[in-house]
Order: structure tokens, then C-alpha cells, then sequence
């Protein structure tokens, strides 16, 4: 495989387990007493302040001269990432880390699904089968997960669930308006404009729930940075680095690896222990990313300029 072949696999790895250590990062700022509001504000806030001088420096005429349609479909990936950050952070409140990282992952059915009817993406028959074993793998984690007894981690598993579901169906539109834009607008005026989006509407629902900030320890606005430079700047940005090279179906199935590093993360930190039959998840899940990189690499698709 050529080194430009292999470089979006590579960069799209790195992005996951960067990524890997956000549930762990949310963690540690919930401890510190910041809300899940507060969360998913600040990290989407910072990204997209950090980001702002380079964008405008680099892409200023680029931004200034783009149409109403392609604005109005940056302010609609803003919203579905705004969704995504505010129902899946608050899903680590009720929720273990292991089946929240699993259920807001299983964005690739509602990818490929969509993808065939929106984008006219039809997977193939090893993406089909990565899909359907990523998904299983999701579900015996969320199986083992559920019937666990680790009550520190699950306050209420069902609202948590249903929450991290949500955050995956608005994490699927996220991917898909992504990767319309991303054939027109270049790298970083799209993430700077979907970051900037999706902090303002954030910003704006935590004052409208009037939700104060001051007494907010230094190390929850610690953890709250890091989730912003790691996680959302270098992870999610290679993911929509990712996006112009590598199939929308793809990206979402390989962005399946999360929640094994976030549940062994977890397993060391908060020792929130899994079973073998968590561990018989994780590896389906492997299978199916494996089986799907394979399909990829056949696809002409990859070879995206």
C-alpha cells in the first residue's frame, strides 16, 4: 500500500484513540463540578477559539465568499454537533463510560443507511458486514454492561442509553452534511465555521438555563481545555481531514474503536471492570473494523483526491 494510500487510514487512526480519552476527560470535569451543559460549551468554545486566528488568516476569502446554501449547511452540522456533544456528555452521568462510548458509536447504521438514500453511497458487501459486526459487538457490550453491578458509574442506565442514542443519531448528520461540504470547502473553514456554530448554540442554551460558572475549580477548566485541544481540535478534526479520502460509512465504522479504549481507560482509572463478554464485544468490534478497512482499501472511493 503507497504512502498516500495509507496516510488517511493513519491519520483516521491517530483521531480514534485521541478521541478515546474524551469519556475519561468528561469525567474528571464532572468530578470537578462542572455541569454537562458547561462541558460541551467550553470544549466546543475553546476549539473554535483556538481555531479562529488560523482559519481567518488562512481561509478569510474562502469564508467571506461562500453562498447562503453552503452557510446554512455549516449552521446545520453545527447543530447536529452541538446535539451530538450536549446528549452523549450527558449520558456519562447516568450511564457507564463502556455503554455510553458503545451506543453513540453505532452511528454507522444510521450512516450507511442514510448514506445510500442522501448520498448514494451503496457499501459494499464487506462495509455491510462491518457494519453488521460492529453494531453486534455494540450490543454485547451494552448487554454485559447493563446487567453489571457497578452502581457507582449507572445511576440511570436507560436515560443514560437513550441519551448516548441520541448523541449517535445527531453524530450521523454530522458525518453526512460533513461530507456534502467537504468536496466544496476546505479543511479548516468548515471545522472552524461547524465548531463556531455549534459553541454559540451551546453557549446560548447554558445562559438561557442559567447555569453559573463561577466556583468552577482549576482543574475542571483544565480538563475542560484538554477535551478542546485534544479530543475535538486533533480528534475530530482528523476525522474530517478523513472525511474527503475515506467513505462516510467508513469513517463512522472505524470511529468504533472509542469505546474499547475508552473502557479500558476507564478499567485503570475508575476501575469500572468489564466481563468476558464485554471483552467478546471488543473484539467483534475489531473484526468489523477490520473487515470494512479491508473493503475500503478494495473501493475506488478511497482514492479520493
Amino acid at each position: 500500500m503507497s504512502r498516500d494510500r495509507l496516510l488517511p487510514f493513519l491519520v483516521l487512526g491517530i483521531g480514534v484513540v485521541v478521541v478515546s480519552f474524551a469519556a475519561i476527560l468528561i469525567r474528571f470535569a464532572h468530578a470537578g463540578g462542572a455541569s454537562s451543559l458547561t462541558i460541551a460549551a467550553a470544549r466546543l468554545g475553546l476549539a473554535a477559539a483556538i481555531l479562529a486566528p488560523f482559519a481567518w488568516m488562512r481561509c478569510r476569502r474562502e469564508i467571506l465568499a461562500l453562498r447562503r446554501r453552503e452557510l446554512a449547511l455549516c449552521a446545520l452540522s453545527g447543530s447536529f454537533l452541538a446535539l451530538h456533544f450536549w446528549t452523549w456528555i450527558t449520558s456519562l452521568e447516568y450511564t457507564s463510560i463502556a455503554s455510553s462510548t458503545a451506543l453513540v458509536t453505532t452511528n454507522p447504521i444510521w450512516v450507511g443507511l442514510a448514506s445510500a438514500i442522501v448520498l448514494r453511497e451503496r457499501p459494499g458487501t464487506a462495509a455491510l458486514a462491518g457494519i453488521a459486526l460492529t453494531f453486534a459487538g455494540s450490543l454485547l457490550i451494552f448487554a454485559a454492561d447493563a446487567g453489571a453491578s457497578n452502581p457507582g458509574s449507572a445511576k440511570s442506565p436507560l436515560l443514560g442509553n437513550l441519551l448516548a442514542l441520541a448523541g449517535a443519531l445527531s453524530a450521523s448528520g454530522y458525518l453526512l452534511v460533513g461530507r456534502a461540504l467537504r468536496a466544496r470547502i476546505s479543511l479548516v473553514a468548515y471545522v472552524w465555521l461547524a465548531y463556531s456554530m455549534a459553541a454559540i448554540l451551546l453557549w446560548i442554551a447554558l445562559l438561557a438555563s442559567g447555569t453559573t460558572l463561577s466556583g468552577l475549580p482549576a482543574s475542571a477548566w483544565a480538563f475542560m481545555a484538554l477535551l478542546a485541544i485534544g479530543p475535538q481540535l486533533i480528534g475530530h478534526t482528523a476525522f474530517n481531514w478523513a472525511l474527503r479520502r475515506l467513505t462516510a460509512t467508513f469513517v463512522a465504522v472505524s470511529i468504533l474503536g472509542e469505546p474499547i479504549g475508552s473502557a479500558l481507560l476507564a478499567v485503570l482509572l475508575f476501575g469500572e471492570k468489564f466481563s468476558s463478554l464485554q471483552l467478546a464485544g471488543f473484539l467483534v468490534l475489531l473484526g468489523g473494523i477490520f473487515i470494512a478497512a479491508r473493503g475500503e482499501r478494495a473501493s475506488p472511493q478511497s482514492a479520493a483526491p
